[in-house]
């Protein structure tokens, strides 16, 4: 992926006291806010088991679901397009602005485009794509990368917010303050310009409708209804695990979302379009099935649970690991628990080092999968793809020689004997709290983040004998 693996990123971020502050501060926030706006819901829990029937029920027939998507689109006036990866989704978004005669695009906040780099891949086109996100804008002006998947801009404060835009945006004044207000002032003028001129939009899209062929985005600033409905081409880039069977599936997630993500009972802005309507709205409408990895996770009996995930973000704001380290650690568009499991299966490249580290980047406490809105066990992805790290290291390895010297140890009784004896002798010498802290390599890649626990004096064996 071309960044640094996690355990390096996330000591450099570590170092970082304001990124910490404004984390912690940020996560608690919101982590309190949505247990009290889940308290509300009486059926909670069975709203979840519903959205992961829902979910599970579409992932096994997913091919199914895709056609009849595809019919009902086309049927509606739209087209549709089938992206293997991110190069045929970003030629395919690429020749359809030009097509419009447009150098310029508006977008709707978007994981999918963010994850197959399209407004780079727009921007070597010669177009350029505007965030109309509040928090996405504040990441492309500052020329930043996102760390949350709810909140891009999480790790900036209001002052740093304020710089950004008085450096950076065309037309801020230059007396701006960091009141909430005047910069969300300041980012209206500045994309209101941008709304009314521009001839393309790109979307994302939370949800599709497999029998009626309607796409859903739900946000909270309403710059996404301005995309939606006012140029005359939209551009909708739908990851291909994002459908539902029906309309009526709706309404489990739209419980679920809203209060999972920014703790409201719904969210302020839901725009649902089907094909298009002549005189009303964009006149041409294009969506974009994008695989880029998800049929091989789907191929993963234990990974494919990923592929239920509907980018609450919940996870990443109970995560203490993430709370630490900020999402730019993860070097995905995917931060935090949920790019721990599906950023991994995503890049599919066992040589993929970074990508690899991601399984390691957790503490295993659990609280992922308890707030996990359709009950992803992230715990038990991390350690499945932490065993497919494992395996798909050389067999001569330190860590793998190690493994395969005490394995012999564990498997031979004398063995185990002598190896006991050995630690309780090794450990008259350890400090007085039976721990130590540092050893020579290569036992300090193991001291470098934890201690060493020494064997007891005697053991259960010799005590009994």
């Amino acid at each position: 992926m071309g960044v640094p693996t996690f355990p390096k990123a996330a000591h450099e971020a570590l170092g970082d006291s304001q990124l910490r502050s404004n984390l912690r501060h940020a996560t608690h926030t919101i982590r309190d806010k949505r247990a009290a706006a889940v308290g509300e819901v009486p059926d909670w829990e069975r709203l979840r088991r519903a959205g992961e029937a829902i979910k599970d029920e579409t992932l096994a027939h997913l091919d199914t679901y895709l056609q009849k998507l595809e019919a009902a689109v086309t049927s509606r006036g739209g087209v549709v397009h089938w992206a293997r990866d991110a190069a045929e989704a970003n030629a395919i978004v690429l020749q359809l602005t030009r097509a419009a005669g447009a150098d310029e695009v508006v977008k709707v906040k978007s994981m999918a485009t963010a994850e197959i780099g399209l407004n780079e891949a727009l921007e070597e086109g010669g177009v350029t794509a505007i965030e109309t996100d509040l928090a996405e804008l504040i990441v492309q002006l500052g020329d930043d990368r996102p760390s949350h998947i709810l909140v891009p801009a999480i790790h900036r404060n209001r002052a740093e917010v304020r710089e950004i835009f008085r450096d950076k945006m065309p037309g801020a004044p230059a007396d701006l303050s960091a009141e909430p207000k005047a910069l969300a002032e300041a980012a209206r003028r500045h994309l209101r310009e941008k709304f009314l001129s521009a001839k393309v939009a790109v979307s994302g899209a939370n949800f599709a409708v497999a029998d009626t062929g309607s796409i859903m985005v739900v946000e909270s600033e309403g710059n996404g209804r301005m995309c939606l409905t006012l140029p005359q081409t939209l551009i909708t880039v739908m990851g291909i695990e994002k459908l539902v069977p029906t309309s009526r599936d709706l309404e489990v997630f739209l419980q679920l979302l809203p209060r999972s993500s920014t703790a409201e009972r719904m969210n302020p802005y839901t725009s649902m379009w089907t094909g298009v309507t002549p005189g009303d709205g964009p006149q041409e409408f294009h969506l974009v099935l994008l695989d880029n990895g998800r049929t091989a996770t789907l191929s993963d009996p234990v990974g494919r649970q990923a592929l239920r995930c509907i980018r609450c973000s919940a996870c990443l704001n109970v995560c203490p690991v993430y709370e630490r380290t900020g999402g730019q650690s993860y070097g995905s568009v995917y931060p935090g628990p949920i790019g721990a499991i599906l950023t991994p299966q995503l890049v599919d490249d066992p040589h993929d080092k970074q990508a690899a580290s991601l399984a390691f980047a957790s503490s295993l406490c659990g609280a992922c999968f308890e707030v996990c809105p359709v009950r992803i066990d992230i715990p038990e992805v991390l350690t499945h793809l932490r065993a497919r790290a494992v395996d798909n290291k050389s067999k001569a390895s330190p860590e793998a020689l190690a493994m395969s010297a005490m394995a012999s140890v564990f498997a031979d009784p004398r063995k185990y004997a002598l190896a006991q004896r050995a630690g309780a002798a090794a450990a008259k010498l350890a400090p007085s709290d039976g721990k130590v802290s540092r050893l020579p390599f290569p036992g300090s890649r193991w001291t470098a983040t934890r201690d060493m626990p020494m064997p007891a004096a005697e053991s259960f064996r010799t005590w009994w004998k």
